[in-house]
């Protein structure tokens, strides 16, 4: 079974990443979430990085605020597909400091980049990954956009009835 990994630089940034967890847990997707600080435990972050595929982890999912270089430094040191979420921080600039790090990767070291806070697309996007090959976890994604296409069509009866009454 696959499993996806969410690590986060400080336990501030996880109210932002609960969104990709609760996702995935949704879609009854492992996960396996950690602390990992690219600036405080570098060591950790390297044997985290280099040894996640040994553990059957599939897909890395990885939120940091300010200087943001979790994301790009697991890349650095991971063969796995690296989805980046910029944190808007205490110590960000708006949040652009974290969306550019992530964002701008040199050549090589790719990082899928979500919206500043995006976390739940981030999760979707693992999901859509790992459902590239799995076609039972296709089917539930199937359905999760489907949910989300209801969702909208239920909001538009309900404008169209209160306004055009």
């Amino acid at each position: 079974m696959s499993k996806v990994a969410v690590v986060m630089g400080s336990t501030s940034d996880l109210p932002v990443m609960q969104e990709a967890i609760d996702l995935l847990q949704k879609l009854e997707i492992t996960v396996e979430v950690d602390i990992v600080s690219a600036h405080r435990t570098p060591e950790k972050l390297a044997e985290f990085a280099s040894e996640a595929h040994k553990k059957g982890i599939s897909v890395i999912i990885a939120g940091a605020g300010g200087a943001a270089h979790l994301p790009g430094m697991v890349a650095a040191y991971s063969p796995l597909p690296v989805i980046g979420v910029p944190v808007r921080s205490s110590n960000s600039i708006d949040g652009w400091d974290s969306v550019l790090s992530i964002l701008q990767m040199p050549g090589g070291v790719p990082v899928a980049t979500v919206a500043l806070n995006g976390a739940r697309n981030a999760g979707i996007l693992a999901a859509q990954i790992l459902g590239s090959s799995d076609p039972a976890l296709l089917k539930k994604i199937i359905a999760f956009k489907e949910s989300l296409k209801e969702k909208v069509l239920d909001g538009a009866s309900e404008v169209r009835r209160k306004f055009n009454s």
